[in-house]
């Protein structure tokens, strides 16, 4: 069932309540259903929260101009809504960044992260590229990348062969509003710096996961996340572009519940 908090923000639980409690967040321009090729798998063991980013899906538009604290903030309000004190949070793309955000702001309240597909550091030539993408939207909304996006995002045999899925994921892409996506498409392309080399360290138990041909959230950068923070766990997941979570569940999904059994949910 799909309920709302007193902030605006649309969300979903799954599971029983009293399981451990994980929190699901969604990437750019996407929403809570983007969760729907993981979510059996957590039902029987976990409580597992689904919401929409602020202007993104049924939740209301950011009051103020969007940033990865302001997204944190979003969740502290959801979780003290459901009056939750402590979570798992998996966090895709720009949901690997709030996760992280979060997880500075709110350290006694993070169990433990997952990062998926999620940027860091970018290069020069990375960070013009994407910079280059948010300038498109400003002017013609998710349309204007949304083609591009999706074949960084698969393998181009799974775009030949599931059209489909690739059909419901451009409609998600295409309900954004071109003012709001481009707002918060900014959060994504200049957010990185608020979760560089946080002080003090992120200390909690911590799975980073990418694909090996993920154009722009590639293993370097997943490297680079795992090394700032100690004792995580990185994976790469071969063959995959940015959407592993989608083209191939089951291949993304060892990883994950491994680590959710053995070293935050236990």
């Amino acid at each position: 069932m799909e309920r709302v908090t007193p902030g605006g923000t649309s969300y979903s639980l799954h599971g029983q309540i009293s399981k451990p409690k994980i929190i699901l967040i969604h990437g750019l321009g996407l929403n809570k259903k983007l969760w729907q090729w993981l979510l059996p798998d957590l039902l029987d063991d976990y409580c597992t929260i689904t919401y929409d980013i602020y202007g993104h899906g049924n939740s209301k538009k950011a009051s103020t101009e969007p940033t990865l604290k302001l997204f944190s903030d979003q969740i502290n309000e959801l979780l003290n809504t459901l009056n939750i004190k402590k979570v798992t949070i998996i966090g895709f793309s720009l949901g690997g960044m709030i996760a992280r955000r979060f997880a500075q702001d709110h350290p006694s309240m993070t169990k433990a992260i997952c990062v998926i597909s999620s940027p860091h550091k970018r290069t020069t030539t990375q960070q013009t590229a994407i910079e280059a993408r948010w300038e498109k939207t400003k002017a013609g909304g998710a349309k204007s990348t949304v083609t591009h996006a999706l074949d960084r995002w698969f393998t181009k045999d799974f775009i030949d062969n599931n059209s489909e899925v690739m059909a419901l994921i451009r409609s998600w892409v295409l309900d954004n509003e071109t003012e709001v996506y481009e707002k918060n498409y900014k959060v994504l392309s200049d957010g990185v710096d608020e979760i560089i080399k946080p002080q003090p360290a992120i200390k909690c138990p911590a799975l980073i996961i990418t694909g090996e041909y993920d154009e722009g959230n590639g293993p370097e950068m997943s490297k680079a996340i795992a090394l700032e923070i100690n004792g995580s766990d990185l994976f790469i997941i071969k063959g995959l572009k940015h959407m592993a979570l989608v083209e191939d569940p089951i291949a993304f999904k060892k990883p994950l519940i491994t680590f959710l059994s053995k070293k935050a949910c236990v």
